[in-house]
């Protein structure tokens, strides 16, 4: 069973070993992604060099993405075990950097009595532990309104509207020169607000990778179009999104966000305890099932795995299980509906007329398919832009992204469908169809007597001109 929907695979201790790596990218894992917030730097371009080994080993296209910390807030230092917080106790919260204990937390942020008020809401760690601020003194004084257990130096979650720390930080900007030069394809940027966080990150990137915009403050979706148009791709990153934002409007906000950007044509991806019961057991619950299928369902381009991956007991399995999850669901999804809507959208857009002829031709790529009975549709692309314009139609033939460029083939491992090849420079538009049928005929995407649609930029234009050549070719 063909799966479209792509899976970001998250590497750590249980899975940065060559053979447990392998096994990922074999199990089915699309894009590896490597968590900055955690480990020394070299470790981490270590771990890319060894992606870039194994990903040649198994002979398929493999994004990197580097995941940047962003402005974290840390609790000082619970003892060796860990304690209990029970739920009505009262806790203190001070700045600083001291160890922390069940009755005082210490929080290493200096303007904290400053930037929360009485009847703020305070998590500790991945939601488990919520609080709320009675009195600010010398100290918070909070009730505890959900107790768990927490131990080592978890993350303090405050308001984001008040807070005095934005994104990018200054090692954020560090980190972000160094993995980029080392060759990653994309980088996510925590905690975006607005526009003018993705444009600072890109003053050090530049074109060297693509930024995604993790969406996890309420903030951030007032700008969701906005950051939209900079971000080349969005991140659902529902874990810190439900602490922002009520908990019952997350499933509303991941459909609102997922819709925006299939009708944009920006890559999305759903993240955060999407089968996080598998980091200790061989199964996931229903209900994670049905969370993972409904992200499909939804129209995500990719799913991402956290810590089941990354310090799991059951690495490739997961993989394998969310693989088959999304493949199913995807016989259920409703995509040619979504299709038809997007093409009424776009006729009222108000793009450029380079988007606007690159949508046009997009969507006759889309209805042609279907009705000369394509067996594919051939994008080819130096950037990728013309396969992520045709993919949000989401077609029912196989999709085949070719680029000369192999960071293109790359990145486009996180489109939804798209199957990426490298193939050779081209001059001539002629030139161009021969060789992306050639080279699709060539890795099986394609057979003899096939229909297929070719899809591309003249070759003789510049990168980021329209797409505006629509070819059916008899495969012969």
């Amino acid at each position: 069973m063909l799966r479209r929907t792509k899976i970001v695979a998250t590497i750590g201790p249980a899975s940065d070993e060559p053979a447990r790596l392998e096994a990922l990218l074999r199990a089915g894992a699309d894009v590896i992604r490597i968590n900055l917030s955690h480990g020394r730097l070299e470790h981490h371009l270590d771990r890319l060099g060894l992606v870039r080994e194994v990903a040649a080993k198994v002979r398929r296209p493999v994004g990197v993405l580097a995941d940047l910390p962003g402005p974290k807030i840390r609790a000082g230092a619970f003892p060796d075990g860990g304690v209990d917080i029970h739920p009505g106790e009262p806790v203190r919260l001070v700045p600083g950097n001291g160890p922390s204990s069940a009755d005082v937390v210490a929080v290493d942020y200096p303007t904290l009595l400053s930037d929360v008020d009485p009847g703020d809401r305070i998590v500790i760690g991945d939601g488990g532990i919520t609080m709320r601020v009675l009195a600010v003194d010398d100290s918070l004084l909070c009730e505890v309104e959900s107790g768990g257990h927490t131990q080592g130096r978890p993350g303090v979650h405050l308001s984001c509207e008040r807070l005095q720390m934005f994104a990018p930080t200054a090692q954020d900007l560090e980190l972000a020169d160094v993995v980029t030069a080392a060759g990653v394809e994309y980088v996510a940027l925590s905690f975006v607000r607005r526009m003018a966080d993705v444009l600072a990150l890109r003053e050090v990137v530049g074109g060297r990778a693509g930024i995604v915009a993790k969406i996890e403050t309420a903030s951030a979706l007032g700008e969701l179009a906005a950051i939209t148009e900079v971000a080349d791709a969005v991140m659902v990153a529902r874990g810190d999104l439900g602490i922002d934002c009520p908990l019952e409007d997350v499933p509303h906000l991941q459909k609102h966000i997922i819709r925006h950007c299939v009708s944009v044509g920006t890559p999305v991806i759903t993240a955060t305890q999407m089968l996080e019961t598998m980091i200790a057991a061989p199964a996931p619950t229903r209900a994670e099932v049905s969370d993972v299928a409904n992200a499909v369902f939804d129209g995500t381009d990719a799913v991402m795995l956290s810590g089941e991956t990354a310090v799991g007991e059951h690495a490739e399995l997961v993989v394998d299980t969310m693989a088959r999850i999304a493949a199913r669901a995807e016989v259920e999804a409703s995509y040619k509906q979504w299709a038809e809507r997007l093409g009424q959208e776009q006729r009222r857009w108000d793009g450029s007329p380079t988007d606007r002829i690159t949508a046009a031709v997009s969507h006759a790529a889309w209805q042609a398919a279907r009705d000369a009975g394509a067996t594919a549709i051939l994008c080819c692309t130096r950037s990728g832009r013309t396969a992520r314009a045709i993919a949000r139609f989401r077609p029912e033939c196989r999709l085949v992204g070719l680029s000369p460029d192999p960071k293109t083939v790359n990145a486009l491992s996180l489109s939804w469908g798209v199957e990426s090849l490298q193939v050779e420079e081209y001059t001539t538009s002629d030139e161009m169809v021969w060789f992306a049928v050639e080279t699709a005929l060539h890795h099986g995407c394609i057979e003899r007597g096939d229909i297929v649609l070719v899809l591309a930029g003249a070759p003789d234009r510049q990168s980021g001109a329209a797409t505006d050549v629509l070819r059916v070719v008899r495969v012969s």
